[in-house]
């Protein structure tokens, strides 16, 4: 979405005195702002993704590694149960 289109559907909210105070922004448009804003657009990964530790990382991959290695599986829908 081009800037031009953003800005046509934002209403700005001003005071007694003229003072811009708030902005309205479409539920939709709103959402798609806060998509774009809380992934990188590189790795598509979330913003709180892009954070956590590379340690923590690691230990995670060598933990499900490990788990593969001694033939302990899940099912792709119980992977997801947590999310």
């Amino acid at each position: 979405m081009i800037i031009a289109e953003i800005e046509s559907q934002i209403r700005y909210v001003t005071n007694v005195d003229g003072e811009t105070t708030d902005v309205l922004v479409p539920v939709e448009l709103c959402q798609q702002l806060m998509s774009s804003i809380n992934s990188d657009n590189i790795s598509g990964l979330a913003w709180i993704d892009e954070q956590e530790p590379k340690a923590q990382i690691l230990a995670e991959l060598q933990e499900s590694v490990r788990q593969a290695a001694v033939g302990q599986t899940f099912p792709v829908s119980e992977l997801w149960d947590d999310i």
